[in-house]
């Protein structure tokens, strides 16, 4: 156990060491060649290089379920 609660260094990064980390990485990484080699890749057919420029351009599509019963079952249990 132990997986719950707080803890040091747990769940998302602050806002500010979040742009701090954007900030290094565009100092380190030139947009235009990343946007290049997505180019490349799609234009290779590569699924993973094609899903991602979908997902940034047109957003990801909402995930649905289908949620189907074989059976008949209670929707409700009255007994506890």
């Amino acid at each position: 156990m132990g997986h719950g609660g707080v803890r040091a260094g747990a769940g998302r990064p602050k806002k500010a060491d979040e742009a701090k980390l954007i900030e290094r990485l565009d100092n380190i990484i030139n947009q235009d060649e990343v946007i290049e080699k997505l180019k490349e890749l799609i234009q290779k057919g590569d699924l993973r290089a094609i899903s991602i420029y979908m997902d940034r351009r047109y957003g990801k599509p909402v995930e649905t379920k289908d949620i189907n019963v074989d059976r008949d079952l209670p929707l409700f249990i009255d007994e506890l």
